[in-house]
This record gives structure tokens, C-alpha cells and sequence, in this order.
């Protein structure tokens, strides 16, 4: 199994990766175990004809899963039989009850509880699901060795489908819908340098001063903003920053060797005043 490799960390870590890719992720899908599950997915999902059909063959349902950053809730067979059971049609459904988006999208793609009845047999439909599958679980390989990079990288893909929703104007709906992924908004809250207590703060609260920061590094206190790949680029470049200062310096920090030497003598003034020309 191909391991992606981020030698550096910080700013100068999303560079390389940006650089490499293209290739890495080419390795990465290449592997031996991501063609496998890719293969035997695609060869057996228009079969499918319930809920309880994807939920009882384990293999499939870890790629279904796997394509919406699912992961985790693989042994979760009664939960997700009911969720995409109930489809997304109904405003009370299962799916539409959670702030995080991820389950609406799952439910929504495969649509076997919605009133036009499941999409599974559509022409296409596996190869999507599966192309899905591999940009996340190659996320994934990246995060094990660098989980800031994964942040990013989530961060990066996500924001442009909200973006692309967005209006102009300020946008309650998707502030809300970045406030209820983990990813997005651990990346959004280090790059605004928002404090731990913000997290317990009214929703309603923490959305204007979301929109607040927003407006006054962008010029718009909307998630449109994001359209922009400088805006993108920016937030992903501040977060980075603050993850590593927050980690402290590496091995491969530019004049890690310097700054030990600096923090045992006591020199904090020019430790940050080295970190900070390193980024």
C-alpha cells in the first residue's frame, strides 16, 4: 500500500504536496488494496436493490461509507439502514436531523428511501461513488502522516461546494453547515485565530463572528467568498501556520537547530522572531 510522503510540516509541507500531488495520489489509487475495493464495488452495486442489501455486504458498504468520509460508522448497520431508508425527500427524516452534511449527501446519492427510488443502477453512479472513495481515503493516508495536511486537503474540497452555494450576500446556511463538520471548522477557527471558548458560545453568535472575520479579510462577510482560491489558499495558509507554532518547531522547521539553542538560553524574543520569518 502506497504511503503518500509530506517531508515537511506547515506551509512549507502544503507546498510540497501540492507539487507531488498528481503523482502521489496516481501511486496511491494504483495500490493493490484500493483497486480491489474499487473493482468489486463498481462489479456488484446495481444489484443492489435496498438498504439492507448495501448494509449487509460489509466490503460494499465500507467503500459507501468511505466515499462520504463515513468511516467510522461501518458498524453502525441498524443506524445506517434507517437513515438510508428514510431517504432525504422528508425534512424529518433521519439524514436532514443532523447538522453535519455528510449524512444528507450519503443518503441523497444513493436514494433509496426518496420518492425517484434508488440511483444505484444509473449510469455512472460507480465510478462517482468510487472516485469519491479514492479522494478521501488518499485524505486519509496523507493524515498518517501529517493530520494538519488531511485538514487542509478536507478543507480545500469541501469549502468549494459551499461556496458554489452560497449567495453573495451573507449566507446563514452555510456558516452553519461549516460549523457542523469538525474539519471545516478547525481549520476556519485556527485560521481566525478564534479562541477555545469560542466553541461554547450560541451557534447564532459564533456564526456572526464568523461572518465578521470573513468580511474583514475578504470584503464579504459570505461563504462565496471562498470562490476565490487566493481566499482559499490564505485560510489553509494561516492554519497551517498556527498548527506549527502550536507544535513547536520540527527537525524540519528552516533553523530548528538555531532555535533549540535560542530556547535554552532563555531567547523567546528571537525564537518567534525566527519562527515567524520561517513561514
Amino acid at each position: 500500500m502506497y504511503q503518500p510522503v509530506v517531508p515537511l510540516s506547515g506551509v512549507a509541507g502544503w507546498r510540497f504536496l501540492e507539487r507531488t500531488e498528481a503523482a502521489q495520489r496516481q501511486a496511491f489509487e494504483g495500490s493493490a488494496r484500493i483497486q480491489r475495493d474499487a473493482a468489486y464495488f463498481q462489479e456488484r452495486i446495481a444489484d443492489v436493490s435496498s438498504a439492507r442489501d448495501l448494509v449487509a455486504d460489509r466490503r460494499m458498504l465500507a467503500v459507501a461509507l468511505g466515499a462520504f468520509g463515513l468511516d467510522d460508522d461501518l458498524y453502525k448497520t441498524a443506524f445506517l439502514e434507517r437513515m438510508l431508508s428514510e431517504g432525504t425527500d422528508d425534512p424529518q427524516s433521519l439524514a436532514n436531523k443532523f447538522v453535519d452534511p455528510r449524512y444528507t449527501a450519503f443518503s441523497k446519492a444513493f436514494g433509496f428511501g426518496d420518492l425517484g427510488g434508488p440511483h444505484v443502477a444509473r449510469a455512472g453512479f460507480g465510478q462517482d461513488i468510487v472516485a469519491r472513495y479514492k479522494e478521501r481515503q488518499f485524505e486519509i493516508a496523507v493524515g498518517n502522516s501529517d493530520e494538519s495536511m488531511r485538514l487542509a486537503m478536507t478543507f480545500r474540497r469541501e469549502i468549494a461546494g459551499l461556496a458554489a452555494a452560497a449567495s453573495d450576500g451573507a449566507n446563514g446556511t452555510q456558516w452553519y453547515r461549516i460549523m457542523g463538520s469538525n474539519p471545516l471548522r478547525s481549520v476556519v477557527e485556527a485560521a481566525f485565530g478564534l479562541p477555545a471558548r469560542f466553541a461554547g458560545l450560541d451557534v447564532d453568535r459564533q456564526r456572526e463572528m464568523l461572518e465578521d472575520k470573513t468580511s474583514r479579510m475578504f470584503g464579504t462577510s459570505s461563504v462565496a467568498a471562498f470562490r476565490e482560491p487566493e481566499a482559499v489558499d490564505k485560510i489553509i495558509s494561516r492554519f497551517l501556520v498556527r498548527r506549527q507554532a502550536e507544535a513547536g518547531p520540527t527537525a524540519g522547521t528552516p533553523g530548528a537547530a538555531a532555535l533549540t539553542l535560542l530556547q535554552s538560553a532563555g531567547s523567546t524574543g528571537l525564537t518567534n522572531l525566527i519562527l515567524s520569518s520561517a513561514r
